[in-house]
């Protein structure tokens, strides 16, 4: 789409990931898994405030009652703000019994379901699930076999799930009811062929086309809704990890990075890997919906 691409946030992210915009601040949100760092930049200002959790942390979302929630490596958590030190208090567990296990990529659906995978660290395959945790904190595994769940988001309609998981390469649709939660008849969407990248998180823009990060290819992949490519737009920095659309209009594409696999002469040619970018790509994204837990 030709769109100018800005260096935001020069936050040197090991693996920056779940970008989310928070429209009751104005706000960005994003996070860098490995030292579990929480990141949270008013847009208006560009001041950044972070806290440091000093475990793995994979996602941050905005909650309904106030303040945000946390998925860390065997549970969801909650904070009532992104500082240091402000304290933590458990949700629900997820798999807290499998140590070997961790919580990645995490979104919330229209009715405020929150909606996670797991990965094992060593990259077992199949030995995730992607799970899902309605407001009266019930879990529903929805998945299993997943080997690195990771991108999610839905139809503007709300009539379809995508999901990805990553080794495989494969980026799947549901059929999905929001009155239940429920999905079915999955069925493929997207390959990513080996050589080009890995696909991570994605974002749903206003016409129902989804918008792929892919790890690796230093592109962000826009695809129609029949699953075939339609934009590549490519960004300056090798791993990209994730997207969402935020600001006031909901036409800025901001893009998570990271440093964490590349060589030295790579970071040394891409000093603002780990950064986060804005560019405006002419299309609108979906509202954030707040977390019901």
């Amino acid at each position: 789409m030709g769109a100018p691409i800005e260096q935001l946030v020069d936050c040197r992210c090991a693996v920056g990931e779940g970008p989310v915009w928070d429209h009751r601040d104005g706000a960005l949100l994003w996070i860098d898994i490995v030292p579990g760092d929480v990141f949270h930049m008013d847009r208006a200002t560009g001041e950044t405030s972070s806290m440091r959790l000093g475990q793995e942390v994979s996602a941050v979302l905005p909650r309904a009652s106030g303040g945000y929630l946390l998925t860390l490596q065997d549970g969801v958590f909650a904070v009532d703000r992104i500082e240091e030190g402000a304290p933590l208090i458990e949700v629900v567990a997820i798999e807290a019994d499998r140590p070997e296990n961790r919580l990645n990529d995490a979104k919330c659906d229209a009715a405020g379901r929150l909606w996670g995978g797991t990965l094992a660290r060593d990259a077992t395959p199949g030995a995730g699930s992607l799970y899902r945790i309605d407001a009266d904190h019930r879990v529903t595994r929805v998945l299993d076999g997943v080997t690195l769940s990771n991108g999610l988001g839905w139809s503007p309609d709300n009539t379809r799930m995508y999901y990805a998981d990553s080794v495989p390469r494969t980026v799947d649709v549901l059929d999905f009811d929001l009155a239940s939660g429920e999905v079915s008849n999955r069925r493929r969407f997207a390959d990513i062929p080996e050589g080009l990248g890995t696909p991570d998180g994605l974002s749903v823009d206003r016409e129902g086309y989804v918008w792929l990060a892919v790890w690796g290819s230093g592109a962000i992949y826009r695809y129609a809704p029949d699953g075939t490519v339609a934009d590549v737009i490519a960004m300056p920095s090798k791993d990209v990890a994730s997207c969402c659309f935020g600001g006031p209009d909901l036409a800025d594409l901001y893009v998570t990075t990271a440093w964490v696999e590349l060589s030295d002469a790579e970071r040394d040619a891409d000093p603002f890997a780990g950064g986060v970018y804005r560019l405006r790509p002419a299309v609108h994204g979906l509202a954030t919906t707040l977390a019901a837990l």
